[in-house]
């Protein structure tokens, strides 16, 4: 076997088969969907041979569905398709905003939601973006097809729940609301290409009377992974996202963050600044929330 050799399957299930029989021969794979992180891994310190099974050319993996209960994001479309969907940015604006903040334009016109969720960085922007409007991840292997909750997939530094011979073919979102809406938001040191030293995503529903009844609430870069805070979510229900509701919040990430201190930050700061991106982020999307009803989106 060469030191690196390549496959592209054009099928979910020729894609199984191809992990399968390299498995099965002992060889290690990795999956190429948009290839940013791979290939700079493969330069740098992680040299050691594979078999590199391209999935651009699995028809699911580049499928785009925005339906009247379901979005369906493939896990090889580039995020600069993905920006350019008019209908998917108004749905989904927190979310497409933390797909936008990964390198820069060229990148993005290769760069996935799929490949930056199973690179599972703790810095990875579009992982809290994923939690906070309720992502389900489905993953294809040999014993067919399943689907995991996205705030389960990443299950330490650098790792993912995927099991010899899977691949994640792609995200399931829940069609938002009419009086829903998500927002995201990061500090980074400088205000381009750079990684997140804090960041949170948020979604909420409000009903008629501006009161909120669903919220979800996730943070990132302040742990080994993106957690699911729920005891923000349950400190923004039932209120009409007051200034006392987000301090609450904010007080709720900042207590579940668990990070460690760098040279981009220290953990106290780290703590206090998770707090105050969830404010802001909550109100980004109460105000997002609020103009839908008023637009009857």
């Amino acid at each position: 076997m060469e030191a690196f050799a390549y496959v592209a399957p054009s099928s979910i299930d020729e894609a199984v088969a191809e992990l399968a029989r390299h498995a099965k021969k002992g060889h290690r794979t990795q999956v190429l969907a948009g290839g940013t992180d791979l290939l700079v891994q493969m330069r740098g310190a992680d040299i050691e041979p594979r078999i590199l099974v391209d999935i651009k050319n699995v028809a699911e993996t580049n499928r785009l569905h925005l339906g009247n209960n379901e979005i369906f994001i493939g896990a090889a479309i580039p995020s600069a398709v993905l920006n350019e969907n008019a209908e998917l940015v108004e749905l989904l604006p927190g979310l497409l905003e933390a797909a936008d903040l990964i390198g820069s334009t060229q990148i993005q016109g290769r760069a996935t939601l799929g490949g930056n969720l199973c690179n599972a960085s703790p810095a990875g922007d579009t992982i809290p973006a994923m939690i906070a409007v309720g992502v389900s991840c489905v993953i294809a292997g040999g014993k067919g097809q399943r689907e995991m909750p996205v705030e389960k997939f990443v299950v330490g530094v650098g790792r993912n729940a995927l099991e010899a011979g899977e691949f994640l073919v792609g995200l399931k979102i829940p069609r938002p609301k009419s009086r829903a809406a998500d927002a995201y938001l990061r500090f980074t040191p400088r205000t381009e290409m750079d990684i997140a030293v804090a960041g949170c995503g948020v979604s909420v529903t409000l009903d008629a009377k501006g009161l909120c009844k669903e919220a979800r609430v996730a943070i990132g870069a302040v742990a080994p992974t993106a957690i699911l805070v729920p005891a923000a979510a349950n400190a923004l229900i039932g209120t009409t996202l007051d200034d006392a509701a987000l301090a609450a919040a904010a007080a709720a990430c900042s207590d579940a963050a668990s990070p460690i201190t760098d040279k981009r930050g220290t953990i106290d700061f780290r703590r206090k600044v998770v707090g105050v991106l969830c404010r802001r982020a909550t109100a980004i999307a109460r105000d997002r929330a609020l103009a839908r009803k008023v637009l009857g989106v």
